[in-house]
């Protein structure tokens, strides 16, 4: 088995996620997160890690505020249209593109970042626990670690509700795997005892499209889905929601570094 690879899938990709719905939810719900709590390290330039992220949506977003971004993803395609991204900004950004597996990625070769993202990637992993781990490594102390990871438990109440019973009887194995289906969701109390054994502190948790995928197939006539996007932002940090999301955002601060 091996972790997957998004080349074949690259235009799709990009179009699925962040040219719908789904991707406004999910790009809303990040930035609000994310926003306030970048602020704090009072730092006007930023080193941030984006691994695993595509064609860089929320990187070209930080380095059009003037971060310093390095974009690793282990799609050749989806590097490539990033670059082309980039080179048509209206302003320069200060984007390295690595292209390589995020568990290749060392301090030795490119140091310690103030921010790591790692974004709809852990769901894809063999081992999420491990790689995980080995990206911490990278992270300054008081750095930012963000993750949003595919629910689980999500996936299972999403099925229930569309009458899936016999793909929930089965633990959601399928004779054949849908291209954007997560091979590998996680559960929520799993991840939290991850950061716990790995002393981050949690900073904020957030449930993304805690309404969306649950949307009836007939709406009201007058359906708005920018209120829908106000709402997801309204509920994503209330249980039962939060919960319920079909991505969890997990944003957590490495220990400060020891004094003796």
């Amino acid at each position: 088995m091996q972790d997957k690879n998004f080349d074949k899938l690259s235009l799709k990709f990009a179009q699925n996620i962040y040219g719908t719905t789904k991707g406004e939810i999910r790009a809303a719900v990040l930035w609000r997160d994310l926003m306030p709590e970048l602020a704090k390290l009072q730092k006007p330039k930023l080193r941030i890690l984006d691994a695993g992220g595509g064609f860089g949506f929320l990187s070209q977003k930080l380095a059009a505020q003037g971060h310093d971004v390095v974009l690793c993803d282990i799609s050749e395609q989806m590097l490539a249209l990033a670059q082309q991204q980039i080179a048509a900004s209206d302003i320069p950004l200060s984007v390295e593109l690595v292209h390589s597996p995020i568990q290749a990625l060392t301090a030795a070769q490119y140091g310690h970042f103030d921010v790591i993202l790692c974004h709809a990637v852990a769901e894809w992993l063999i081992d999420a626990k491990t790689t995980l781990a080995g990206l911490l490594a990278l992270l300054k102390p008081n750095g930012l670690f963000s993750l949003m990871f595919f629910n689980k438990e999500a996936l299972r109440f999403h099925s229930l509700v569309s009458g899936n019973f016999d793909y929930v009887k089965r633990d959601f194995v399928v004779k054949k795997k849908v291209g954007l289906t997560p091979t590998h969701p996680l559960y929520i109390e799993d991840v939290r005892q991850w950061f716990a054994q790995w002393q981050l502190t949690m900073l904020t948790q957030s449930g993304v499209r805690v309404i969306n995928d649950y949307l009836k197939k007939h709406l009201p006539a007058d359906f708005d889905t920018q209120q829908l996007i106000e709402m997801e932002l309204a509920y994503s940090q209330r249980e039962p929601y939060l919960s319920l999301g079909r991505y969890v955002h997990f944003l957590a601060q490495s220990p400060a570094p020891q004094t003796r």
